[in-house]
Formats: C-alpha cells, structure tokens, sequence
C-alpha cells in the first residue's frame, strides 16, 4: 500500500460540528480509514476521528494560507 498522508490520529478535546457529507464522501472516508488500520475494517477508526486531522493536514500544507496568517 502507498504511504498515506493520514498517519496518526491524535486524541485531542473536542469541538461538536455538524456536517452534511455526499454519500460518495462519505464511503471514500469509510475507506480511507479502512486504509489507515491496515485494509481492516475491526478497529478501523471512526471517520469523525479522521476528519479533524485531514482538514488541520489540509490547512497547514496551504502555502498561501500559511504566507497569509505569518504576514497577519
């Protein structure tokens, strides 16, 4: 399997958000956590634990939204 950019999944406190996902999302997540534990759905992590270190990945490889938030 290739690397993933997800490695771990850190246990942090927190913040409830509702969100409406597309079904298709929804089972690429399921899959992508399936991925993470090894292509084993026993214990693979819940994509809500997936979900917050994927967007926190997203945002802190965004060049332009790193430059801005130094300069700000």
């Amino acid at each position: 399997m290739t690397r993933l950019k997800l490695a771990d999944i850190a246990d942090d406190k927190p913040v409830r958000v509702t969100l409406e996902l597309p079904a298709r999302l929804h089972r690429n997540l399921v899959a992508y956590a399936v991925a993470i534990n090894g292509g084993n759905t026993e214990g693979a992590p819940p994509i809500e634990r997936c979900i917050p270190p994927m967007l926190d990945r997203f945002i802190s490889t965004d060049r332009q939204f790193v430059r801005g938030k130094r300069s700000g």
